[in-house]
């Protein structure tokens, strides 16, 4: 599973690109105290100690500035993703352990994922980043889902790739109302949401029974 390449930044990060870090720095501090609309380019910039020049040679707009900053959140989503293509456990526990650590990612980052959802409704560039982003997990979930049916573990249904689509939809959403805030907890969201999984793909919510 590869990531797409980054469309985040005007330029290329550099190894060891002070300002483009302290801009980030600053940048996640604001956040942190502040909602993502409230915040302005002159405040990133003048916390971080650079002209707001320098912010524009890194970065189109604020929403590129948040996507750039997410980076380390992308990078925990990829690796706890990988974990559906890893030999270790039957295919079901693998669901449910990556959709567990999806969320709990997601929670540790709540105001930054809140700052992205604004980012991306207020940016195409972001929002088509994103949805990049999705799109690079549905193939080697659909591929998952077909070598469940060709091994009989799991039942004929829907064509692999609008499964897996869909699926990808669904904790796109769940994780909105999560971030948002809902009538369910983080561990209702969890329990729901791979319970869908595991019904749709297997057909029963007993990941001890799938793959034994």
């Amino acid at each position: 599973m590869n990531r797409p390449t980054s469309t985040r930044d005007r330029r290329p990060p550099q190894k060891g690109d002070q300002r483009r870090s302290a801009l980030l720095q600053s940048l996640d501090h604001h956040l942190q105290e502040s909602s993502f609309d409230s915040i302005n380019i002159a405040d990133i910039s003048r916390r971080a100690g650079v002209t707001r020049s320098a912010f524009y040679f890194y970065f189109e707009n604020k929403a590129a500035a948040v996507a750039a900053l997410m980076e380390e959140l992308y990078d925990e989503v990829f690796a706890v993703s990988r974990l559906l293509t890893s030999s270790a456990g039957t295919p079901a526990t693998r669901i449910e352990t990556m959709i567990i650590g999806l969320f709990e990612a997601m929670e540790r980052h709540r105001k930054l994922f809140a700052a992205m959802l604004e980012a991306r409704a207020t940016s195409d560039a972001v929002r088509e980043m994103w949805e990049a982003d999705r799109q690079s997990f549905v193939e080697p979930l659909a591929e998952l889902i077909q070598g469940e049916r060709d091994a009989g573990r799991a039942p004929d249904g829907p064509e692999p790739v609008a499964l897996a689509t869909v699926l990808l939809e669904l904790n796109d959403r769940a994780l909105e109302r999560v971030v948002r805030g809902g009538a369910l907890s983080l561990d209702q969201q969890i329990q729901a949401v791979t319970a869908v999984w595991l019904r749709t793909i297997y057909g029963t919510v007993d990941a001890e029974r799938v793959g034994a």
